[in-house]
């Protein structure tokens, strides 16, 4: 049997009630619809057999099916991506013009597609190129947690600049979730970008990333300050990264006029906060350590 609720159910029932009246911010009772976040992460998967054939998915690719396979995958992305736009744009517009714009984005977006994964195959190249514990890039396609978040932010950021809402970022998100790597829709991602490991990097809206880029774990590409809030939407806040840099593990760089010059190096746990010339390296001298010779080891 159930136990009984603590507290007196109707008083409770009524507090939840009117705490739905006070904060309405943060209710979406009475939306025709809604995004299916669900949906979302279920296109995602199918962008990654896509994009990736033979490596993903249930079904057997062979060649002499190629063009229905791709045909059959299209199809499904475009369904089920218009719905989610005609959702995601439904407040301000009218249910038709929300379809006629989800059907003119969608089009444009899946246009795309060919040039994002010319984009995905330079990123699997300088993945396997750049770290010497790969041993094929089978093992990359399969395993690497940065292939996996490279391919949502470089779909994401294709719908980031088609304006549509909250689908790029929920993507994102998505992504962030599962490999620990925290990129916005809004970066934008050179040729050959490697992420090596990866876990804690964070990488801002307005961040630009140059090509052949390479980044450790615990990266961040930040913002100054974030204090004014609203204000500074819109407002380049986060670092450019120009060509063939290398920020190795833990290094902060922030700010919007923050320029990482090409050829640059910024070692482990450097911070940043202005523009570094090209071909420089910026190095932590190492702390001080202490070594105390202790004779008895039962401390320890």
């Amino acid at each position: 049997m159930p136990k009984k609720i603590a507290a007196d159910l109707p008083d409770l029932v009524g507090a939840m009630a009117a705490s739905y009246r006070e904060h309405k911010a943060i209710i979406n009772i009475e939306a025709v619809s809604q995004i299916n976040k669900d949906t979302i992460i279920e296109m995602i998967n199918t962008f990654q057999i896509l994009m990736f054939p033979g490596f993903f998915g249930k079904k057997r690719f062979k060649c002499s099916a190629m063009e229905y396979y791709i045909g059959e995958l299209l199809e499904d992305i475009s369904y089920h991506l218009q719905k989610q736009i005609v959702r995601a744009r439904r407040n301000g517009c009218s249910e038709e013009e929300a379809r006629r714009e989800a059907e003119t984005v969608t089009n444009e977006f899946l246009l795309r597609l060919p040039a994002i994964r010319a984009l995905l195959a330079t990123d699997v190249d300088a993945s396997f190129d750049g770290d010497p514990a790969a041993s094929n890039k089978e093992e990359i396609i399969l395993s690497y947690p940065s292939i996996y978040a490279i391919m949502v932010n470089r779909l994401a950021h294709e719908l980031y600049l088609l304006q549509v809402p909250l689908i790029p970022r929920l993507m994102t998100e998505h992504a962030h979730s599962l490999t620990g790597i925290d990129m916005h829709p809004g970066a934008a991602l050179g040729h050959h970008f490697f992420i090596d490991h990866g876990t804690g990097i964070v990488v801002g809206e307005t961040t630009v990333i140059g090509d052949y880029v390479k980044i450790y774990q615990g990266v961040t590409l930040g913002a100054l300050s974030t204090r004014g809030g609203q204000a500074l939407r819109h407002v380049k806040r986060h670092p450019t990264i120009e060509d063939k840099v290398t920020i190795y593990s833990g290094a902060s760089i922030f700010g919007g006029e923050t320029v990482i010059g090409e050829g640059s190096v910024i070692g482990s746990n450097a911070f940043i906060t202005r523009s570094v010339p090209p071909c420089t390296k910026v190095n932590i001298v190492n702390p001080e350590h202490r070594f105390i010779n202790e004779a008895d080891c039962a401390d320890f």
